[in-house]
């Protein structure tokens, strides 16, 4: 397992954004639902090997010093990760169990918060400002 870094490059974070925008809308478009295979294994593979090849593949069209590009951080991502995993991963079970409503829905909140990132608002983010925020609090209160 390799060691994680600080940071991720922006232009990476956005490839597997777009990544998994594009392969929600392939399933919408063509009903071939195993293509969420694909971001739901280059996501778990990122979350568990910390290897997203998704994210080594783009790593290889940089231009640029990994360290010149805008950092995204690392805890972060791995966290929104496991949100788009985990949403990924009960579409493709809900697709599988012939669910279409829940299959729509664990679709459409992955495709949402990935293509309202992409526009500059994180969603996970925002998610986990909050849960710190809270946890902070409670341990003020407790002490």
């Amino acid at each position: 397992m390799q060691e994680h870094p600080v940071f991720i490059p922006r232009p990476l974070v956005k490839l597997n954004q777009w990544f998994i925008v594009l392969s929600v809308a392939s399933v919408w478009i063509t009903g071939a639902y195993w293509l969420l295979l694909l971001p739901l294994a280059a996501g778990l593979s990122g979350l568990l090997l910390r290897y997203n090849p998704i994210m080594q593949l783009g790593k290889r069209f940089l231009t640029k010093p990994l360290s010149s590009y805008i950092p995204e951080d690392w805890d972060q991502q791995q966290f929104n990760q496991k949100i788009a995993v985990l949403c990924l991963f009960l579409s493709y079970l809900s697709y599988l169990m012939k669910w279409q409503t829940a299959a729509y829905v664990f679709t459409g909140m992955v495709f949402a918060a990935a293509f309202i990132a992409i526009l500059g608002f994180c969603i996970g983010c925002f998610i986990r400002f909050q849960w710190l925020q809270f946890r902070y609090r409670r341990q003020r209160a407790k002490s």
